[in-house]
């Protein structure tokens, strides 16, 4: 079983930085990849980035590359979301998630998930 916790949510202004982490507990957290899902009021939720267990492979939506950079610490057992450029599209809530295996983008495939975390961006 993994326990995954998020942190480092807030309220930023257009353009501003900031960065997500995810802390898990248990076992073999490098088996593990590891992804950043988000969810605005009414609308789904959406696959933001994802990292292979190694750290080797990522994978982003079309609407984050270049401004989102997904990394892992697999010591910590910790994953960050750096975001940067923000945009007051991105307000959402952020949740990360953990599957044992390969990267992939549906979250349906994701088997264990945060509480989430608070990211509002003003224009």
């Amino acid at each position: 079983q993994v326990q995954v916790v998020e942190s480092g949510g807030g309220l930023v202004q257009a353009g501003a930085s900031l960065k997500l982490s995810c802390a898990a507990s248990g076992r073999t957290f490098s088996a593990y990849a590891m992804a950043w899902f988000r969810q605005a009021p009414g609308k789904e939720r959406q696959f933001v980035a994802a990292l292979s267990g190694s750290g080797g492979s990522t994978s982003y939506v079309d609407s984050v590359v270049g401004r989102f950079t997904i990394s892992r610490d697999n010591a910590k057992k910790t994953v960050d979301l750096q975001m940067s450029s923000l945009k007051p599209e991105d307000t959402a809530i952020y949740y990360c998630a953990a599957r044992y295996g390969d990267v992939r983008a549906s979250e349906t495939l994701y088997d264990y998930w945060g509480q989430g975390t608070q990211v509002t961006v003003s224009s």
